[in-house]
């Protein structure tokens, strides 16, 4: 193994005793989870050997163990991003951490702009799959034999029993729950009006900046992945606006109430 994960784990296992079962990365926005976690520690990226530090507003860059509904979790705290400037490597780093700190699942969640014209600024949609238009793969290169295979299969990037535990928790509470794909793009730009709607022809519902990458690296490992979008700005045609970070941070913290509600209750149900 790279002698950057055993410093990184060296580093963790020397400022907390918690071996969490579940990890979670918050997305854009979506930061209120972490005021339901009972903190056993937390510890700021920049302190952390070989670990990225998240530029973007609304990431706020801390590593974070505690209980959440009484499972040890840890907590990406703001996510990296391939437009600020970051190799997919760095990118994904945190995820291949918190799989060997020993993680049994993994949930991610985003920010996301609606292109199904079902969609409304506020939903929350389930991930079943996504199309990827990064332009890079953070499995490109040599790989990483300890980790997973050369070729992982994607067919099922998505674990169908965390899927169908989200829908049934998303019934009991009431609350809507789409499901649908997600389109990866890399950014930082949004989407003009043409590319919209291409992304809808070639059949995405939600369009953003990040996940994908995660979600193939945690799929490498074997890692069972269950990903939520929060739809914070819509383009269908008729119904285009201007974008900003802004305005996509502003829906999120609006959303972002079901969103925790939900992820408390799922992992409420887990083993």
């Amino acid at each position: 193994m790279d002698k950057s994960f055993l410093e990184s784990l060296e580093y963790l296992g020397s400022q907390t005793s918690l071996k969490p079962k579940t990890g979670i990365v918050i997305g854009t926005g979506l930061g209120d989870l972490v005021n339901h976690i009972d903190i056993e520690s937390e510890i700021e990226y920049e302190n952390i050997p070989h670990f990225p530090i998240s530029t973007v507003e609304g990431h706020h860059g801390k590593l974070i163990f505690g209980f959440l509904n009484q499972r040890p979790v840890v907590v990406m705290n703001g996510r990296f991003h391939y437009y600020e400037g970051y190799s997919m490597q760095e990118v994904t780093y945190p995820i291949r951490i918190m799989k060997l700190l020993g993680i049994k699942e993994i949930f991610l969640s985003n920010a996301a702009g609606g292109v199904n014209p079902d969609f409304e600024i506020g939903d929350l949609m389930l991930i079943h799959d996504h199309i990827d238009f990064f332009p890079e793969n953070p499995l490109r290169g040599a790989n990483l034999e300890n980790f997973g295979p050369r070729f992982p299969d994607m067919s099922q990037a998505y674990d169908q029993d965390l899927i169908d535990l989200a829908l049934s928790e998303a019934k009991k509470m009431d609350l809507l729950l789409h499901q649908g794909v997600y389109l990866g793009n890399p950014g930082p730009s949004f989407e003009t009006p043409a590319e919209y709607i291409h992304y809808r022809t070639i059949g995405a519902d939600t369009i953003g900046m990040s996940t994908v990458p995660e979600v193939i690296v945690a799929r490498h490992m074997k890692l069972p992945v269950c990903a939520l979008s929060v739809i914070t700005n819509l383009a269908i045609p008729g119904r285009f606006d201007k974008n900003s970070h802004l305005d996509v941070q502003k829906a999120a913290a609006k959303a972002q109430k079901n969103l925790g509600n939900l992820l408390i209750s799922i992992l409420g149900k887990l083993q």
